[in-house]
């Protein structure tokens, strides 16, 4: 009988389907947004949340709006929580910006124009870091991403 029940269970699992390990780092995917970036904004800097900090190494999906670049194509952008004229560049981590997340793609790309929402999904990064091409220094970051228009 527990045989039985063993050899159940494992067929049983075989057609699990794949919401079921929704909790799972190899299938999951979390929407993360800009007011969940940082847990205390103060004079002192910017204090990662508990939930970057949880959800680094995974893919995320944020929404926002794309800045306007400084070439007509790249393999990044920033993204940003509002549209902007202009783009956020920041001298270093220590001006960062809570508002905005470098997103870098795999392969160049011509831009959506900055008035219009975008779907951004990559790999989350987070801690200081300077792009060796651009000299940009950026905090938290989207890799391989992907984007879309909202």
């Amino acid at each position: 009988m527990l045989r039985r029940t063993f050899l159940r269970g494992v067929v049983q699992a075989a057609f699990v389907s794949p919401a079921v390990f929704a909790g799972h780092r190899a299938f999951a995917k979390a929407d993360l947004s800009f007011p969940e970036l940082y847990s205390k904004i103060g004079v002192l800097g910017l204090e990662i949340s508990p939930k970057v900090k949880q959800l680094v190494g995974q893919t995320v999906s944020m929404q926002g709006f794309m800045a306007p670049p400084l070439k007509a194509e790249a393999n990044f952008f920033v993204l940003t929580e509002i549209p902007m004229a202009i783009c956020p560049f920041c001298s270093s981590d220590a001006d960062w910006p809570s508002n905005i997340v470098v997103v870098y793609m795999e392969d160049k790309t011509t831009f959506a124009p900055p008035s219009i929402p975008i779907l951004t999904t990559g790999t989350l990064e987070f801690g200081s870091w300077t792009d060796p091409e651009t000299g940009f220094v950026s905090l938290l970051r989207i890799r391989d991403a992907t984007f879309q228009k909202a």
